[in-house]
């Protein structure tokens, strides 16, 4: 079972809580988490591609989410990131 948290980034308060069995998509339950009213999204990889989707076209926010590990191997080891 996964748990998927929506939280405010001021306050810290949680605003949403969705359960979920471990084999389901990250990225499917995004609808689930978000009130409306935000103005920035912050996620881990498990959310890339969110801002790709259907559901949530035009919607103004800004999309936060974490790379995955992959891209990171390719620097080289003088690299800011």
């Amino acid at each position: 079972m996964k748990a998927h948290i929506g939280a405010d980034a001021e306050s810290g308060l949680v605003h949403h809580v969705h359960g979920t069995a471990a084999n389901v998509a990250d990225v499917t339950e995004v609808a689930h988490l978000l009130h409306g009213a935000e103005n920035v999204v912050c996620a881990d990889a498990g959310y890339t591609g969110v801002e790709k989707r259907p559901e949530h076209e035009g919607r103004p926010v800004i999309w936060q989410i974490a790379a995955r590990r992959s891209p990171y191997k390719h620097l080289s080891k003088r690299s800011v990131l």
